[in-house]
């Protein structure tokens, strides 16, 4: 029996979302600060054979944390000691912004969805890049090999201009990438005004290449660099960006971000109606997220650039399933909120066994 799903609805359900957020948040981190996290880190541990080798890295596990639980880099060693095989911080911007006006987070819990228009609130680069280079060398000290794996999730100022967009970026690239395993370009995120133009081929293409070259030349080193899209591209688009990505030989591509439809819903729609705008995640973007990966994966072929999938996964049956249809890595977060700190390593167990059936099969 799980105890989490219990203590959720009597503690948490009933509390503001990002309140509830902080605190569950701040809890992770106090308790990676006390002497029980080397006990916590040794029993969440994925299993050695769950080790995967993907954007010249080593991941522990194929699952990780999507970009918006830990957008400023404050609890990523917290985090990792959860058997997340990466965590990825974000969104960051080229500067530190407040994100948009609360309330702007809303649990739909009949649904296991969350919608969100927390607009990028963040601490900016240059504050979140020295948390990122202790993060880093902590788990250097801590996890062994293969440790955790770091991204970092970049995305455009809300006060800069769609046309000044590349600069934006770029502040945040010469910053971050540094200190990152991987690069990811967010631009798919429903909550910036315009920020959704930047996927069209021709705004795409030289904001990824500019970034890419930044990136290299201020880390001094190739550093995986990847795109975010968004669930709500039409198939014609999403043809359109794996052939980009293959052009400009991207790593990889991450699919998907939140949606801004509301279909499926069982929630009332008078609720759904009254969280306003944003974008939905959660257990009702998994169809949708699916279609998206097998569209990516017959487009960008096996040998393509790296395909990381998130939307809507909640199970270690989730993950298999993604991993069977062409992701080389998996992604969860808004099921997070719902089942607890213990959440990775259940998936993780579950994964292990799936994983021997199937090489017991082979």
């Amino acid at each position: 029996m799980r105890v989490y799903p219990t203590f959720f609805r009597v503690v948490f359900a009933g509390m503001d979302p990002e309140k509830a957020h902080k605190i569950g948040f701040d809890l992770i981190k106090a308790v990676a600060r006390t002497p029980a996290a080397p006990v916590m880190r040794r029993l969440m541990r994925p299993a050695p054979e769950l080790a995967v080798q993907a954007l010249g890295l080593d991941f522990p596990s194929p699952f990780g944390l999507a970009a918006g639980f830990d957008k400023g880099g404050s609890g990523i060693t917290a985090l990792a000691n959860l058997g997340f095989g990466h965590v990825e911080v974000g969104t960051v911007t080229g500067r530190a912004q407040p994100g948009n006006p609360k309330p702007r987070l809303f649990r739909l819990v009949e649904d296991r969805a969350v919608i969100n228009r927390m607009g990028f609130n963040n601490d900016g680069a240059a504050a979140v890049a020295p948390r990122l280079a202790r993060a880093r060398a902590a788990l250097e000290r801590t996890h062994g090999r293969p440790r955790p794996v770091v991204g970092i999730n970049i995305g455009k100022t809300k006060a800069v201009d769609l046309a000044d967009a590349v600069d934006d970026y770029l502040i945040s690239a010469r910053e971050l990438a540094p200190h990152a395993d991987y690069l990811v370009v967010n631009v798919s995120s429903p909550n910036t005004p315009g920020l959704r133009l930047l996927q069209s081929i021709d705004s795409l293409r030289p904001l990824l290449s500019a970034v890419g070259q930044a990136a290299d030349q201020a880390a001094g080193r190739h550093v995986p660099l990847l795109v975010k899209i968004a669930p709500d591209l039409t198939d014609e688009d999403i043809d359109d960006v794996a052939a980009l990505a293959l052009d400009l030989r991207l790593d990889g591509v991450i699919a998907t971000n939140t949606t801004i439809t509301r279909e499926g819903l069982v929630t009332d729609p008078q609720k759904v109606i009254a969280c306003g705008v944003g974008g939905l995640s959660g257990a009702p973007l998994r169809q949708r997220s699916l279609a998206v990966l097998n569209r990516l994966h017959a487009a960008l072929g096996e040998n393509g650039p790296v395909i990381i999938s998130v939307g809507g996964v909640e199970s270690a049956a989730d993950v298999h399933q993604r991993l069977a249809a062409g992701a080389t890595l998996v992604q969860g977060y808004t099921a997070f909120l719902y089942e607890g700190p213990f959440w990775a390593a259940r998936i993780n167990r579950q994964l292990a066994r799936m994983m021997k059936k199937d090489a017991a099969r082979a």
